[in-house]
């Protein structure tokens, strides 16, 4: 039974809507980029925009896929904008950003799924910003391991890829994406790149069990994932996924130490927390776990 309850204490967010927020927003707008922070409505745009942190939305702001749990719009794309890698970077540039996270919405209808876009992202960020670092956050191009490929060698700072929730209520939150399809690309993205750090992130209160988000942190770390993120899932609109429950904030503190226990370089647990959210923290973790 979904939840009525009040949304509890813990969730609640301080809006910051200054200079800095203001003046991002203008950006993004004037070069016709899109940004997951507005897209899928994350609870801690004002925070991260203040900050002066974003993650760019490449590939349109069409999603061919239609989950549960995402606000994205979906539909049919039209768009496949050939200039966005180098207006990307040009934002990056100018916001003086030394930490860009690049994702998108899954493209079925593109043969690689907008591999080569992402590719050229991360080549045009360097080109611009040799001191940026550049975390990307990838569908499953339907399993299309010579697509993901494409993106490895062009060499992202980490990769990211969401198994979003636990085995048994897969099918249920996401459209299309499979979950033993999505620790595969984890574990072959390490073994094309083994040095680049991967990572995943999962919601909670769809309907799992906390054994059986352990068991989904265990899963990734089988497939050599070094980083996971754990956050509290928001019903954007009335039409998506209800919430099943509310998670308390010692349950994730519980979930991090069950994790870090795993042998994960980093563990990201909290209500608020989203996939990028302190990435930055997230990879300088991970490298000096490595080292």
């Amino acid at each position: 039974m979904a939840t009525k309850e009040r949304k509890p204490d813990w969730l609640k967010i301080k809006l910051t809507t200054g200079e800095n927020y203001q003046e991002l927003k203008q950006m993004m707008r004037s070069k016709t980029l899109h940004t997951v922070c507005e897209e899928a409505r994350c609870p801690n745009i004002f925070e991260c925009w203040a900050n002066r942190t974003a993650t760019f939305m490449i590939l349109g702001d069409i999603c061919t896929r239609a989950c549960r749990f995402c606000a994205v719009k979906t539909g049919l794309p039209t768009e496949l904008d050939l200039q966005e890698p180098e207006r990307v970077a040009e934002a990056v540039e100018q916001m003086g950003v030394r930490y860009a996270v690049i994702t998108s919405v899954a493209r079925d209808d593109l043969q690689d799924g907008g591999a080569s876009i992402f590719a050229e992202t991360i080549r045009a960020v360097r080109r611009r910003n040799p001191m940026t670092n550049v975390e990307v956050l990838i569908p499953d191009f339907l399993g299309n391991w010579d697509a993901l490929k494409v993106v490895m060698d062009a060499k992202p700072d980490v990769l990211n890829h969401n198994i979003e929730t636990v085995e048994r209520r897969s099918d249920r939150v996401r459209s299309k994406a499979k979950y033993p399809r999505s620790l595969e690309l984890l574990r072959r993205a390490k073994e094309m790149q083994p040095q680049i750090p991967t990572k995943s992130s999962i919601m909670l209160g769809v309907g799992e069990t906390y054994d059986e988000v352990v068991q989904a942190m265990r899963d990734l770390r089988d497939n050599q994932v070094d980083i996971v993120t754990l956050g509290q899932y928001l019903q954007p609109t009335q039409k998506h996924l209800k919430i099943d429950r509310y998670v308390t904030p010692e349950e994730f503190a519980s979930l991090k130490e069950e994790g870090m226990k795993m042998g994960f370089s980093h563990v990201e647990s909290g209500p608020l927390v989203r996939s990028s959210y302190h990435a930055h923290e997230q990879v300088e973790a991970a490298r000096a776990k490595q080292n």
